[in-house]
């Protein structure tokens, strides 16, 4: 990183500020410490040029106008109204839910733009709270490595093109979109416009687009037509005819296929145990044959014929799959403290202390605490403040540069800064801050607890001192769809957090096809990837555990106050919702291209491309039956490899499952 060229950009933005008139670039030249250091004038038309847009894209706003009326040349200011935050007042209340919403991309690409925009409204006297309403806790994901190229395009109204692998489909295809919005339906981003080679409106799911996102910055802007719901336009889907198909499912087994059931008829039971008759709902044989394989002898189809043979011939190709081997390497495990943040580039080491001078002017705030909000050394703060302390007004005499007591910061932490009135004022928000945090006050419209007055209150407001930067914001959608059921289980569980009662449970395990009793009292309601899940402290398992409520097939509120430990705290969910353990084992699959949806849908320790379009995988699980019955529900378009134990044993399951259906 250039530390003369943030010393210069910062000179520049100084001086700008400070000019009443519009300024001449050979003033320009002439008055900012930096730019002397161009040896011909060429050489300082491409420096400042460069700076001019690196500015701009920093969203400082630069105007030009004429800085002489009898000349022809342009001049440069940079307008106080254009560039300071307006004012604004937030009462507790709509204080609160501000700081929830930018709670919501704190572990997400848009983490860092939120805590700005939130720290910039505390230089203008909000007094935003990013720790209230403790308990609820929305947590937006955006693990798609092309997702922030997606971003920036929405943003920039700009065209793209990717390549694209459809479910299925060997090899990729290159498309060329005209992006108008982005969704989060169900967890996935999703991104919709218009495919300029189909020529026609199309949605594509942002986990399969294959390598980098080229960003197309010439031409002409996209035009986004009036009335577009992203959102509808991703879920819609042509309906399918319905078929039933009559499954004999042994007792207390196939839970989840009985949750989707239309009918149960219980059959006798010997010992306990026994099958019962379950009509099931389904449009595809191919899909309903892998959501019965996946039980293995625990569930046969008893009819109609199709759908009976459809099965049949999926269990047989994994009966069939050549044995397992142990992987070639174990994948480093997860949960190794990542690398620290370097101090980054020039333009955001500039946007850092454009921030930070109105800060440390109205509040007392030490290097610590800088360090920590942006992702630095104590180090690195030091340089960023040593760097300060030599800009300053043109003239650069000891009264024209900003006063910063470097001893002072070095030896006790302390931030005094002083002769910056310049930089008095908080930057207006970007585009990308303005939109993570309208974005974050949409999620929580439909959560428990949350005040929808006061969320529709500060969205008009922030809307207000945001000006056009929030308009981004309007082709966002992060809503979270529940069915009815989900909704009124949240309802229960946001009346328990309210009055300080324990929960009784029957749940549903995600790794194993097993209902738990629960007692669990509660500690909030965490919103990640479409789903919503309690977190509490189990007391049959005496830890912190999270429970996704759509597997909560009971729920009841006991009449006894909750008691979470002393010292007991929540989860980290930095990594997101999956708690990984010491005690996972590791799971490898060689996937075809038709099975690269498991990519997707799971978290992957290690993923590599194979030839044709297939993918070999390794994933971590605390319950290893669960990779069993993965492998069974792939059957012919994946198969478990590792550990070979463990895939001698899917064979088996399979032969067993077979038995069932030869008589």
């Amino acid at each position: 990183m250039s530390q003369d060229k943030t010393e210069r950009q910062l000179n520049l933005v100084i001086c700008l500020l400070a000019t009443r008139r519009f300024l001449s670039a050979q003033e320009i030249r002439a008055t900012v410490h930096g730019y002397g250091e161009a040896d011909s004038d060429a050489a300082f038309k491409r420096m400042f040029e460069r700076d001019k847009r690196e500015l701009r894209a920093a969203g400082i706003p630069i105007t030009t106008g004429r800085h002489d009326p009898f000349s022809d040349e342009d001049g440069y200011r940079i307008s106080r109204a254009d560039y300071e935050l307006e004012p604004v007042e937030l009462r507790p209340d709509e204080a609160a839910v501000l700081g929830l919403a930018a709670r919501a991309w704190r572990h997400a690409v848009l983490g860092e733009a939120a805590a700005n925009a939130l720290l910039k409204l505390r230089t203008a006297g909000v007094p935003v709270d990013s720790e209230a309403l403790p308990a609820i806790t929305p947590v937006l994901g955006t693990d798609e490595p092309a997702f922030p190229s997606i971003w920036q395009a929405v943003r920039d109204r700009r065209p793209v093109s990717f390549d694209y692998r459809k479910p299925g489909q060997d090899a990729p295809t290159r498309r060329e979109l005209e992006p108008w919005g982005v969704a989060n339906v169900a967890g996935r981003w999703y991104v919709a416009g218009h495919d300029r080679d189909r020529a026609a409106r199309r949605v594509f799911r942002l986990s399969r687009i294959v390598g980098d996102v080229r960003v197309h910055t010439s031409g002409p802007a996209v035009r986004v037509p009036p009335g577009v719901d992203v959102r509808s336009l991703v879920s819609a889907r042509p309906p399918e005819p319905e078929q039933t198909a009559l499954l004999e499912v042994r007792t207390d087994a196939a839970h989840a296929l009985r949750r989707a059931a239309l009918r149960i008829v219980p059959g006798e039971r010997s010992g306990g145990s026994g099958w019962d008759l379950v009509e099931y709902p389904y449009t595809d044989e191919t899909d309903l044959a892998a959501r019965v394989a996946e039980y293995g002898e625990h569930v046969v189809v008893r009819e109609p014929e199709r759908a009976r043979a459809a099965v049949v011939e999926h269990l047989r190709s994994v009966a069939a799959a050549p044995p397992g081997a142990e992987p070639e390497e174990m994948p480093r495990p997860a949960g190794q403290p990542a690398p620290s943040r370097r101090a980054g580039t020039s333009a955001e080491q500039l946007r850092r202390l454009l921030m930070l001078v109105p800060y440390a002017l109205s509040h007392d705030v030490r290097v610590s605490e800088v360090a920590e909000h942006f992702g630095l050394t104590e180090k690195q703060v030091l340089k960023d403040l040593s760097l300060l302390w030599m800009c300053g007004l043109p003239g650069y005499t000891p009264g024209d540069l900003i006063d910063v007591d470097v001893e002072a910061a070095a030896e006790t932490g302390e931030i005094i800064i002083a002769n910056a009135d310049t930089l008095a004022a908080p930057l207006r928000l970007t585009a990308d801050e303005a939109a993570s945090l309208v974005a974050g006050l949409r999620l929580l419209r439909d959560l428990p607890g949350v005040d929808s007055d006061a969320l529709t209150r500060v969205e008009r407001k922030l809307r207000a001192v945001a000006g056009t930067a929030v308009g981004l914001a309007d082709s966002v959608d992060v809503r979270v769809d529940l069915d009815g059921e989900v909704a009124r289980l949240r309802e229960q569980v946001g009346k328990a957090l309210e009055s300080g009662h324990r929960l009784h449970l029957r749940y549903l395990s995600g790794y194993a096809d097993r209902v738990s009793e629960r007692e669990v009292d509660p500690m909030r309601l965490v919103v990640q990837d479409g789903h919503v899940f309690l977190e509490g402290w189990c007391r049959l398992r005496e830890d912190v555990r999270l429970f996704r409520l759509d597997r909560v097939l009971e729920l009841s509120v006991l009449p006894v106050s909750a008691e979470v430990p002393a010292g007991v705290r929540g989860l980290d969910l930095s990594g997101g919702v999956l708690q990984r353990s010491d005690g996972d084992a590791y799971v490898t699959f060689e996937l075809d291209p038709g099975a690269r949806w498991v990519a997707e849908d799971y978290v992957c320790e290690a993923v590599r491309e194979m030839p044709g379009g297939g993918l070999r995988a390794t994933l971590r699980t605390p319950e290893p039956a669960w990779a069993a019955r993965l492998a069974l529900r792939l059957g012919a378009t994946g198969r478990l490899v590792a550990p070979a134990e463990l895939a001698g044993r899917v064979r088996e399951q399979a032969e067993r499952a077979l038995l069932r259906y030869s008589g």
